[in-house]
């Protein structure tokens, strides 16, 4: 308790408690999939984008990742590109050939630069091309918001 009383640390834990308490009784603001094999990224976008109030399904590769997509029908997915078992843009392609897939909104949240992207990319219709070492998570979650036409919320209490 290096520096904050017990009733600063108490504030703090009840205020936590308040809003998460609070955002389960709101409605979803969007289903989100996030496809992504790196099990900390996966957490920290999953934690971002459940604190905004958006429903978030998660997959660890390409496979999963259209499965749960096909099931959920989310509003956007978020989308790695280099996952084991089926890559991303395997993914996007299959995805883009079904009718319940060819209009879910696609963020790419890769480390791959746009110049190293497959050609392929460029004709699955990607709303946006995101390179996770260039962006926060807030920021991530800014993306979402701004494609799906929302209005970020101050849920923070």
């Amino acid at each position: 308790m290096r520096g904050e009383g017990v009733v600063a640390i108490l504030v703090k834990y009840l205020k936590f408690r308040w809003v998460n308490k609070n955002l389960k009784k709101m409605k979803p603001l969007a289903k989100v999939v996030v496809v992504e094999d790196d099990n900390d990224l996966l957490f920290l976008y999953r934690h971002k984008l459940e604190r905004e109030g958006f429903t978030v399904v998660c997959a660890k590769n390409g496979a999963e990742g259209l499965q749960i997509a096909e099931e959920h029908l989310p509003d956007i997915i978020l989308l790695d590109l280099l996952m084991p078992v089926m890559s991303g843009p395997e993914m996007l392609a299959r995805l883009r050939s079904t009718e319940w897939g060819s209009g879910i909104r696609v963020i790419v949240l890769t480390n791959i630069s746009k110049d190293e992207a497959p050609p392929a990319l460029r004709l699955l219709n990607v709303d946006r091309y995101v390179v996770k070492a260039h962006h926060t998570p807030a920021q991530v979650v800014g993306i979402v918001h701004e494609i799906l036409g929302l209005k970020p919320a101050n849920r923070n209490g």
